[in-house]
């Protein structure tokens, strides 16, 4: 992309040159929508001396750097009408209504693991009568005394309590599996 107008018809400004004016060129800083048409020659020849700046102040300078951080648009402050609501309660920082705990989230299992586990694996812990905070083995260790008390050869063949067993063999399953608990 060169900037070029293809469809221009004009002829390049600069005094004395026949070439097509391809390339516009803003007049004067102040006057961004008028343009000269020059051709590449002259183009480059007239970037090269361009100054944006040219005859303004420092301070000038600045101030326009100013503006062009929120692209020529004032800001107003942010607080400006909810810090005078606030004010009024006599406080400065509207954070300030929830004391220490401002800024912090403590998400919704505040007083757990902090772990948020799927709804099977959390019934798989139930079933275990295990804690979310255990690792593998130590869930291992309760799914094992478990099966010894609910398993037939290990109580003499009562079948009765078979379901239970199934529902330890099935939530041993889902935690063997799961990656919300650590080997350890």
């Amino acid at each position: 992309m060169s900037g070029a107008s293809e469809t221009s018809t004009r002829v390049c400004d600069h005094e004395g040159c026949e070439e097509k004016g391809l390339y516009r060129a803003p007049k004067a800083p102040d006057v961004l929508d008028d343009y000269f048409w020059f051709c590449k020659e002259h183009i480059r020849e007239y970037n090269l001396k361009w100054n944006f700046f040219d005859g303004t102040t420092e301070a000038e300078i600045n101030a326009q750097q100013s503006k062009d951080k929120v692209w020529e648009r004032t800001t107003k402050d942010f607080r400006d009408p909810e810090a005078r609501a606030w004010a009024r309660l006599g406080i400065e920082d509207p954070h300030q209504v929830l004391g220490d705990n401002a800024t912090r989230n403590p998400g919704r299992n505040a007083g757990g693991s902090g772990r948020r586990l799927p709804p099977t694996e959390r019934r798989a812990i139930e079933i275990l009568e295990a804690k979310e905070t255990w690792n593998k083995k130590e869930i291992r260790k309760a799914y094992k005394a478990l099966i010894k008390v609910l398993h037939p050869d290990m109580n003499g063949g009562d079948r009765s309590q078979e379901e239970q067993l199934n529902e330890v063999m099935w939530a041993w399953e889902q935690v063997k599996d799961s990656r919300s608990f650590p080997d350890g």
